[in-house]
């Protein structure tokens, strides 16, 4: 019996894993994958029958415009059965793929898309010498704001910030949240100060948004913290500067952004 591929793999260590567990696409996954079991179980059947028409005496007692009539039958079954397979193969590897590299309740990169494209990005610019800015964004005093109002107004201030974010940042950047509350802006081609004057832009557009509560609009803002990548350091180094920034900026009195030493 062959062993499984690298995409079977990767949907037993998926279905295996714990932090995937109360994902909406767990259930589907979970059928898609029965199916696929079913679906080889059959075509395993079909090469057995297939097998059996081979023997001596089954051949005597067909023609062989007969035999070739069913065997060309039967390929064509199998042939529409692994069609069908390969484009639920080819939708579950795009679900999983989504599942993997998106934040399910903004639907912006998460930490495993970012720290990528941060590594990425950061050797591009080493090998051609250009600027990399990062910016660690944390909405101010959001523990209030879920204790005050409840888990489903914090949800609705996150995704209202993230459309802040996706209108204010460039085309080329890449917004992702890092986790909780706390999401980073990967800026490449920009340098700390040019950064700053995007990022403060962004600060304005927060600092404005209303969110609903009742009859009442709940005000939100946010403190950023700005570090350009060094060449002597890794990417991680200058999310550390950025977070050390993104605290001073807390210390400062919040709702601004601050440059890394």
């Amino acid at each position: 019996m062959r062993g499984p591929s690298p995409l079977e793999q990767e949907v037993i260590n998926l279905l295996a894993d714990p932090q995937f567990e109360g994902h909406p696409l767990k259930e589907a996954l979970s059928q898609l994958w029965g199916a696929h079991h079913d679906l080889l179980g059959r075509i395993e059947r079909i090469a057995r029958v297939s097998d059996g028409y081979q023997s001596i005496a089954r051949e005597r007692e067909l023609s062989l415009a007969a035999r070739f009539d069913k065997q060309l039958r039967q390929l064509e079954k199998v042939a529409r059965i692994s069609d069908r397979y390969q484009m639920m193969m080819q939708d579950l590897n795009a679900s999983l793929r989504e599942a993997s590299t998106l934040d399910t309740l903004t639907g912006i990169a998460n930490r495993r898309l970012l720290t990528e494209r941060l590594r990425e990005e950061s050797e591009r610019a080493k090998r051609y010498g250009r600027p990399l800015a990062v910016v660690m964004l944390d909405i101010d005093r959001f523990k209030v704001i879920n204790d005050e109002y409840g888990h489903e107004v914090g949800d609705r201030v996150l995704i209202e910030v993230v459309r802040a974010m996706e209108s204010e940042i460039r085309e080329h950047d890449l917004c992702g949240r890092w986790g909780g509350e706390e999401f980073l802006i990967l800026m490449p081609e920009s340098s700390a100060e040019m950064a700053c004057t995007v990022i403060r832009r962004l600060g304005d557009s927060i600092a404005a948004l209303g969110v609903r509560v009742n009859d009442d609009l709940l005000g939100v803002t946010a403190s950023m913290g700005i570090a350009e990548l060094r060449a002597d350091e890794t990417y991680s180094s200058t999310i550390n500067r950025a977070d050390i920034a993104l605290l001073r900026a807390k210390r400062s009195g919040r709702n601004r952004c601050e440059l890394a030493d």
